[in-house]
């Protein structure tokens, strides 16, 4: 059930920019928002940064499908919520996601979306969802020390 994994990659992908490898960014050397260690992880293990500049479309939809859309259930949760989940697992790690999900929402925060996670999104305005989510995770990003890099 992945019916807006690629609406919601392309949507990803027009914030993440191109090539970064800033000393300051504890992401560290980043292509379209694939850090080597992901990429080396799901792709090619033993890849060099000039293996990732040059990263394919192909291996691009892998990372983010595995290290993200699939981590956070993107493609059983509700239109809309899947994108800002998916967008927030990219920026913060799938475990943040599905907690802030899960806090916003009324289950048990474990950091693992299944059936109840899955059951109190869809009971709820997606509208509502997705406000929370996004303000929560505003607020937790302006807390951090790298906010501003």
């Amino acid at each position: 059930m992945d019916r807006n994994f690629q609406r919601a990659l392309s949507l990803v992908l027009n914030s993440e920019g191109g090539w970064a490898d800033n000393p300051e960014d504890p992401g560290g050397a980043t292509m379209k928002g694939v850090t080597l260690a992901n990429f080396r992880r799901y792709v090619q293990a033993n890849a060099t940064k000039d293996d990732l500049r040059n990263i394919t479309d192909a291996q691009l939809a892998v990372v983010y499908r595995k290290f993200y859309w699939d981590a956070v259930a993107g493609g059983q949760l509700p239109d809309g919520i899947d994108y800002a989940v998916f967008d927030f697992a990219v920026n913060s790690g799938p475990g943040r996601a599905a907690r802030y999900l899960q806090a916003v929402v009324g289950v048990a925060q474990d950091g693992n979306i299944g059936l109840a996670t899955l059951a109190a999104a869809a009971a709820k305005p997606a509208g509502f969802v997705i406000d929370h989510v996004c303000d929560a995770r505003l607020a937790f990003l302006e807390k951090l020390p790298t906010w501003s890099t």
